[in-house]
């Protein structure tokens, strides 16, 4: 919103794009995919974290793109990567929660819950004041091309996760 008011962008289109989160609302309609479909190429990773390093490597694609997109002269492309942001985003959300679910036990539920919440809180600093104080020093496509480095390290820590015990059914040749 701060990027698209400085760049003059009117408020009732900054309003629409407020529909870009859609994909949260709707992301039950997928998870039941990602969590039983392991991936062809980079399932040997395991089902959540191919899952994970796939929308991560996405995501991270996704914001950068978005940054190199003018939102007064091509307002639409800009709309179409932060729908992209969302979805992907979205999308981490659900691999991340099946994550922390099956690798922790019972007990330890609580203390992930929260951690992730911590993890989420973090990432909108930086995604949110963090991106509105680097706008002051630097332009808006360096600003969001950081934040996809932010992401692909954790695209890079995901390669060092212990993948989970499998505790669900998981499609590999389109059977259960």
């Amino acid at each position: 919103s701060y990027w698209l008011s400085t760049a003059n962008v009117d408020k009732t289109t900054i309003g629409l794009f407020l529909f870009v989160q859609t994909p949260y609302t709707f992301k039950f309609l997928w998870s039941p995919l990602m969590d039983r479909l392991l991936l062809p190429g980079v399932g040997r990773l395991g089902r959540r974290r191919s899952w994970l390093l796939v929308t991560q490597l996405l995501l991270a694609a996704s914001v950068f793109m978005m940054g190199q997109t003018d939102p007064v002269s091509h307002g639409v492309m800009t709309a179409v990567w932060a729908l992209a942001v969302a979805f992907f985003s979205a999308s981490q959300d659900i691999v991340i929660d099946a994550y922390r679910i099956e690798l922790l036990h019972q007990d330890e539920q609580g203390a992930g819950a929260a951690t992730t919440q911590v993890g989420y809180r973090l990432g909108m600093i930086l995604a949110g004041a963090g991106a509105t104080a680097m706008s002051d020093y630097i332009s808006w496509g360096a600003v969001y091309a950081i934040m996809a480095a932010c992401v692909l390290g954790c695209a890079v820590v995901t390669l060092f996760l212990p993948e989970p015990k499998v505790r669900a059914a998981v499609v590999t040749t389109g059977r259960y």
